[in-house]
């Protein structure tokens, strides 16, 4: 597995024009009822809050176990991951995880887009009908990997679009947050295949994060995929 630091590795960009749509469309074909269909060898889809873009949603099993432990290996494996290191308060410390970001308007135009990722984003794509075209990864390699809790910046997200977060690797336990009082709080374990769903809207009264465990755990992959105007922001 190479790691290169955050400057060596450039995220990489084409050029494309998003279509639009209506925000009933979007609820329509994003919690249409035969996507969140209970599957009955496996935990069912849960509601976890509601908003009018269709809140936070949670869907097991939509990868395989088969693909979704393929997908896991190959990304592990393939993908040019950074080290990053951030300044907090005064001082600069390192980033509890390993990171790596892709454009895909296009991902036939980057012959070095891992094939994983363009078939999500293919697969995210047609089953709901939202024009991803940025994917952030996060690479938690044992229980001290983590995520502070927080939300999406919103003035880099096209408005009215979710965010699709897949799973990969070993179940971590994902926690989210109401921002205002008496402050709503849920613990999902997030399985390898999952795929939660997080409106626009949502990003303005919860956050969420993956907090550190001393639990043992294995590593886990986390592909969160975004609609980006197009701009340079990254994915």
């Amino acid at each position: 597995m190479r790691v290169r630091s955050a400057a060596a590795q450039p995220v990489r960009r084409v050029a494309a024009t998003l279509p639009r749509m209506s925000a009933a469309r979007l609820r329509n074909q994003l919690f249409a009822p035969d996507l969140f269909a209970a599957d009955p060898l496996e935990q069912s889809p849960r509601v976890l809050f509601e908003d009018d873009e269709g809140g936070v949603r949670y869907r097991p099993g939509f990868i395989d176990a088969v693909d979704a432990q393929q997908w896991f290996e190959t990304l592990r494996d393939a993908v040019p991951w950074q080290a990053q290191r951030r300044p907090m308060y005064d001082r600069v410390v390192d980033v509890p995880r390993l990171v790596a970001a892709f454009r895909l308007e296009d991902p036939a135009d980057l012959p070095d887009l891992p094939a994983p990722l363009a078939e999500a984003a293919a697969r995210l794509r047609t089953e709901l009908g939202v024009p991803f075209n940025t994917v952030g990864l996060n690479y938690y390699r044992d229980g001290r990997d983590s995520v502070a809790p927080h939300n999406d910046k919103l003035h880099s997200l096209v408005a009215g679009h979710p965010i699709a977060l897949l799973s990969l690797g070993a179940p971590r336990r994902m926690t989210i947050r109401a921002k205002q009082p008496p402050r709503q709080v849920q613990h999902l374990e997030l399985a390898p295949g999952s795929l939660l769903l997080m409106s626009h809207r949502s990003q303005l009264h919860y956050d969420h994060g993956i907090p550190k465990t001393r639990e043992p755990v294995g590593p886990r992959i986390s592909l969160a995929f975004r609609v980006r105007p197009l701009t340079r922001s990254p994915p």
